[in-house]
């Protein structure tokens, strides 16, 4: 494959705590940067977490409806669908996907890697991944 692809990662994310809206919101993330590592252009909607808390934060309350909304948005932008697992929100967005005719990915193992993949991302270790191939502030002197 030569282009990045726009790829949507659909998973869970509610959970009935929050520690497990966290834990879902990071496996979303880790699914992210796999695909960046690939080489693609990833668009993580549990991303949306941190605007949930700051708009509480703030006195302000988005439904699931408004969420839904927003991620079907994007998602008809993307090219392609990584499939992480089953939720009622995952299930849509893998529906609308396939009714679209977008390329559907149910493992990272799926997903190819294009001819444009950075080395530097491609090659990096665990320590330079998680900073996005930069040393982290904290090791920087």
């Amino acid at each position: 494959m030569s282009r990045p692809l726009r790829i949507y990662v659909a998973g869970p994310y509610t959970s009935s705590d929050p520690a497990g809206l966290e834990e879902n919101t990071l496996k979303a993330i880790d699914a992210g940067i796999a695909v960046l590592q690939k080489g693609h252009i990833p668009f993580i909607p549990h991303l949306t977490h941190y605007v949930d808390l700051r708009a509480r934060m703030l006195g302000i309350e988005l439904t699931w409806d408004d969420y839904i909304r927003w991620d079907m948005e994007w998602l008809d932008l993307c090219d392609a669908l990584l499939f992480l697992g089953e939720s009622k929100g995952a299930n849509m967005e893998l529906s609308r996907a396939r009714q679209s005719g977008k390329e559907i990915y149910y493992s990272l193992w799926d997903v190819p890697e294009t001819s444009d993949n950075p080395p530097s991302m491609a090659s990096a270790g665990p320590k330079q991944r998680e900073s996005g191939g930069r040393p982290s502030p904290a090791r920087r002197r």
